[in-house]
């Protein structure tokens, strides 16, 4: 692969700032997440959890949200960094992937190419968005990297407040899921993608008839009880071989999530969402995932960043 499908690696005195942070001592038992970065090299991905970073704005700006989300990955690894290590994986940042100005087709593509070279590595990537147009980019690298197994059957499971599927003329962060159907009619394979956390008030009645349209499942905000997501997940994960899944986290309550572009006003309570993690990962069929929309221009004492931080621990080495 050339140098398009990858990452673009951040610069050392950067990545260093961010992956800092309290050191108790060397030994397994006290490691954290910048002292097992810092150790470890991103040649080896082997089992690894690859994170890459996606710096965008421009789809949430087209989509005519509240800008900010580019700053995401960097708060992101800053909130990661402190956390304790109780079950050894190796960790490796690829970098990140920036979208300058409006440039948002050319990043989407180089961050499917670093997706599709990380999973032919054998890891677990794990991209750090940027707007909800990171999906598209992280859909698509598993679509390519199946491209010759028509067999396994592909799932997306949104965990978020809307569905996605605008249909505009240019992506936005509003289309990701859409574009991906449309992707995948092109390879001829079936489309199975779910959401968890929708608010009627946030989607117009078209968006809910080409959920319906599509055959896309989903469970409102109002309905997430404990054993209603369960067998919702479950059910989902009973049709499908590998899962993508993506993280919205303005499926959180505004209270834990502040730092969106579009903070719920309902939303889905913390728990929940963590417990839905733990089930997909137990699963064993969770193959990528991402975690997007997080704005640290709108946080609040680092609180969405820190409720981030635990959801990807969680999927990670949880």
């Amino acid at each position: 692969m050339g140098d398009e499908g990858k990452a673009a690696k951040v610069p050392t005195d950067q990545n260093a700032q961010q992956w800092s942070g309290r050191v108790d001592g060397s030994g397994a038992q006290h490691l954290r997440w910048h002292q097992l970065i810092a150790e470890q090299e991103s040649e080896n991905l082997s089992d690894a959890v690859a994170l890459i970073g996606f710096r965008s704005d421009a789809g949430v700006l087209r989509n005519q949200g509240r800008i900010g989300a580019s700053e995401g990955p960097a708060a992101l690894r800053s909130a990661l960094s402190p956390m304790a290590i109780h079950k050894h994986r190796t960790l490796v940042d690829l970098g990140d992937i920036v979208v300058g100005g409006d440039q948002l087709e050319p990043g989407q593509e180089r961050l499917a190419g670093a997706v599709v070279q990380a999973l032919s590595s054998g890891a677990l990537p794990v991209i750090l968005g940027g707007g909800h147009e990171t999906a598209y980019g992280t859909g698509l690298g598993l679509i390519r990297h199946l491209a010759d197994d028509r067999a396994t059957r592909l799932g997306i499971l949104n965990l978020d407040a809307h569905f996605d599927l605008r249909d505009e003329s240019r992506r936005t962060s509003g289309t990701p899921f859409l574009d991906l159907y449309q992707e995948m009619q092109r390879h001829d394979r079936e489309f199975h993608y779910a959401v968890l956390g929708i608010s009627r008030p946030g989607n117009t009645a078209v968006l809910f008839e080409k959920a319906e349209e599509l055959g896309v499942p989903y469970l409102l905000d109002e309905d997430c009880q404990p054993e209603m997501i369960w067998q919702f997940v479950h059910a989902f994960l009973e049709r499908i071989d590998v899962l993508y899944l993506t993280i919205d986290l303005d499926v959180l309550p505004a209270s834990v999530a502040p730092g969106v572009s579009a903070p719920a006003g309902y939303g889905v309570p913390f728990e929940r969402i963590l417990a839905v993690c733990r089930q997909v990962v137990a699963s064993g069929k969770l193959v990528v995932a991402d975690v997007v929309e997080l704005n640290p221009r709108f946080d609040i004492d680092s609180r969405t960043a820190r409720s981030a931080a635990r959801l990807i621990y969680e999927i990670s080495v949880g």
